[in-house]
């Protein structure tokens, strides 16, 4: 394994690490205050046939927190700036929860992606969240963010068939960061309409989702080309964590069709 460090447009340091080698890269990419460190039993399982990329995005994990106006362009750039020095062929993102919308928008700019998965994320692309409910939210998380890791989120993050384990470490990762810092990493997400950007995409986009929440397959049909969805029951929002024996045999099953 390499730790390596890379700078995305704005100058923001962002840490990766590559394992393997293959002509097929796998970029995996986090989500809402998380780190590479997630996808560590995708590395183990995938690092022999692929190279295996997991970065921190910036203001997560190893990478820089300096950037001062966090922007979907700006994570996506994060994306594009690892991806631009991986050696390889071609390349699959992999992009959990928010990062699902950056890897999108990273893919468009990226000639060597051949496809985009996503994890328990873009359900339903035509949903665009209220401004008015979106500032109820973030004002919460600055207020009060341990009440709402562990009183509001659970009901929305983790289900019945979530490890009580998996759900404590989330837990804590969470409240290793403060209110402030949660809102202002997540803001962009819900400021996005993504339907234009989806409908731009030109190649495959899978998802591997939990069935905690609907996926609207037809919605997101009217916006991706090419989409097909994997359901993963009894798992809440971080499947490649909860059950990641299933979720590295669904995400093999993906990557042989595409191949």
């Amino acid at each position: 394994m390499q730790r390596l460090d890379v700078h995305s447009a704005d100058g923001t340091r962002i840490r990766y690490e590559v394992t393997g080698s293959g002509p097929t890269a796998l970029v995996f990419v986090h989500g809402w205050l998380g780190s590479g460190r997630w996808w560590d039993a995708q590395r183990e399982a995938f690092a022999p046939r692929f190279t295996v990329v997991q970065l921190d995005l910036a203001g997560h994990g190893d990478s820089g927190r300096e950037r001062v106006q966090h922007s979907c362009e700006a994570y996506a750039s994060d994306i594009v700036a690892v991806t631009n020095v991986i050696d390889a062929e071609r390349v699959v993102l992999v992009g959990h929860s928010m990062s699902g919308a950056y890897a999108v928008l990273a893919a468009a700019r990226l000639p060597r992606v051949a496809a985009v998965v996503l994890v328990d994320t873009l359900k339903n692309v035509e949903q665009v969240m209220p401004a008015a409910q979106v500032d109820e939210m973030l004002a919460l998380y600055r207020r009060d963010f341990r009440t709402a890791v562990e009183q509001m989120l659970p009901a929305w993050l983790f289900a019945p068939g979530t490890p009580p384990e998996i759900a404590a470490r989330l837990q804590r990762e969470f409240l290793s960061r403060t209110g402030d810092e949660g809102a202002a990493l997540i803001e962009p997400l819900y400021r996005i309409d993504l339907r234009a950007p989806c409908e731009a995409l030109r190649v495959p986009v899978r998802a591997i989702n939990g069935d905690l929440h609907p996926t609207d397959v037809e919605a997101n049909r009217r916006h991706f080309r090419d989409y097909a969805v994997r359901l993963m029951p009894g798992l809440g929002h971080y499947p490649m964590l909860e059950a990641p024996a299933a979720f590295n045999a669904e995400l093999d099953a993906i990557l042989r069709e595409l191949a």
